[in-house]
């Protein structure tokens, strides 16, 4: 199943069934803190990147498989909104599911009518937005050109006039980049316009595009949701149970780690196994070729072994 990933274990979501609508890294940001790489289809052209009958049939294939599912979630390695049947996908769901439909997006089209209206019928939404000012804008998520601040704020105010579900609203803080006080409290004048339901703050807890980024201390996201209020919450890491056969646990941890690099504590609670377990089929994996560990910070991370160009 090419574009359905998981059931895997999410710090926002608990359970959720990944459903990926556009090829890998097409996206209309080039964000320097993104686990996936840097883009390398940058684009703001919405198309049927993946038709709503693959997305259908393979969706109906895992829901008849006994697992935990709390979201069917629309991410995955680009941008979910490009997708012009974004809506009809949606619907199709709610038709054969009353598991609730989330939607991860970097929120840089919801300028557009028709992207607000298609997501309108979603659940959750959960949109980014790390920058107010055009300068930092351009900064942090290098933005396709015909992208502004402004546009996003906009696209924001508008979307909560039609969205009646659940809007909780990520800020990506990277260390010496976007997280001076002044930034802050200005993004703060910004969201007390929006009428979000939660804002999540984050910081680069994986290995990113650019390499050389370092992530805020727990004390200084603490002190920063302090600043943006009682709707403000430091994303955590989550735990949890989950039932795998032991038949397919190395094309689960090859799935997993193919759209993010994971640790191990990650591996055992997205896949509900061992950490022992897990760990002698990453060393087994990793001999075999198939995924490759790197360090960072103090972490070792697995992720799908990436092929060396000469």
């Amino acid at each position: 199943m090419e574009h359905i990933f998981g059931p895997v274990r999410s710090r926002r979501l608990d359970f959720s069934l990944g459903v990926d609508l556009v090829p890998f890294k097409t996206c209309s940001l080039n964000c320097i803190y993104c686990q996936l790489g840097p883009t390398t289809h940058q684009t703001i052209e919405r198309r049927e990147y993946v038709t709503q009958d693959k997305v259908i049939r393979d969706l109906e294939e895992v829901l008849r498989q006994d697992i935990t599912i709390d979201y069917i979630t629309l991410s995955g390695s680009g941008e979910p909104t490009l997708n012009v049947q974004l809506g009809k996908i949606i619907a199709a769901i709610k038709e054969m599911t009353d598991i609730p439909v989330a939607v991860i997006t970097n929120g840089t089209l919801l300028h557009l009518e028709s992207v607000r209206d298609e997501l309108s019928t979603a659940d959750v939404v959960l949109p980014s937005l790390d920058a107010v000012s055009q300068e930092l804008f351009n900064a942090v998520n290098k933005p396709h050109p015909e992208l502004t601040a402004a546009q996003m704020i906009s696209g924001l105010k508008n979307f909560r006039k039609v969205f009646k579900g659940k809007l909780w609203l990520e800020i990506m803080l990277v260390k010496g980049v976007n997280d001076s006080p002044h930034e802050v409290r200005t993004m703060n004048e910004v969201l007390s316009t929006i009428e979000c339901d939660k804002i999540q703050l984050n910081t680069v807890v994986r290995p990113a595009a650019d390499t050389s980024l370092t992530p805020l201390t727990r004390e200084e996201l603490n002190r920063f949701k302090v600043l943006l209020g009682e709707r403000c919450e430091v994303i955590a890491e989550g735990v949890g149970e989950q039932k795998t056969s032991s038949t397919n646990i190395a094309e689960k941890i090859i799935t997993v780690v193919g759209r993010r690099p994971l640790n191990l504590s990650e591996i055992s609670d997205s896949l509900g196994i061992p950490q022992e377990r897990a760990t002698k089929m990453l060393q087994l994996l990793t001999q075999q070729g198939k995924i490759e560990s790197l360090t960072y910070g103090s972490e070792l991370y697995y992720q799908l072994k990436r092929e060396v160009k000469r």
